[in-house]
């Protein structure tokens, strides 16, 4: 079994601080900017950062539906990592300025993919797919941040 990253990121024509309180900000604006492959989305614990802890689907392709319960950490400035509970999945992401009034938005998820034949496939495609979603994710959040 290998371990299979996504990476994701995107410019955004907003402040650092405000990008990264957007997106640590799990019962607003989180919620809102979340693409239709999510669903179910319910905070459980807090809801603003650190030490959130928040259940959603991600359909990742039309057979593959992963449940999430996502334990919030911020172990930096500028840094949200989420643990999913149900599996090996940590995605991170990382706001920095880029520039006056504008920020780089990276996200990376890792988890432990399957062996095999089954295993191939995840590692050639999962990876684009949810790129797909995560850019999808920024692109609303930049529409929000950039009214």
């Amino acid at each position: 079994m290998a371990q299979v990253e996504a990476t994701t990121e995107r410019i955004i024509r907003a402040g650092a601080e405000d990008v990264f309180d957007a997106l640590a900000d799990y019962n607003g604006t989180r919620q809102r900017v979340m693409p239709e492959q999510f669903s179910e989305y319910e905070v459980r614990e807090g809801g603003d950062g650190e030490g959130s802890l928040v259940h959603w689907k991600l359909q990742a392709t039309s057979k593959r539906v992963r449940d999430c319960l996502v334990e919030v950490t911020e172990p930096t400035d500028g840094q949200l990592v989420e643990k999913d509970r149900n599996s090996t999945m940590v995605t991170t992401w990382i706001v920095t300025p880029a520039g006056e009034g504008s920020s780089r938005v990276v996200v990376t998820s890792t988890w432990t993919g399957a062996g095999g034949i089954g295993g191939f496939f995840e590692r050639t495609f999962a990876p684009k797919g949810l790129g797909r979603i995560y850019d999808a994710l920024l692109a609303r959040l930049a529409a929000e941040l950039e009214k």
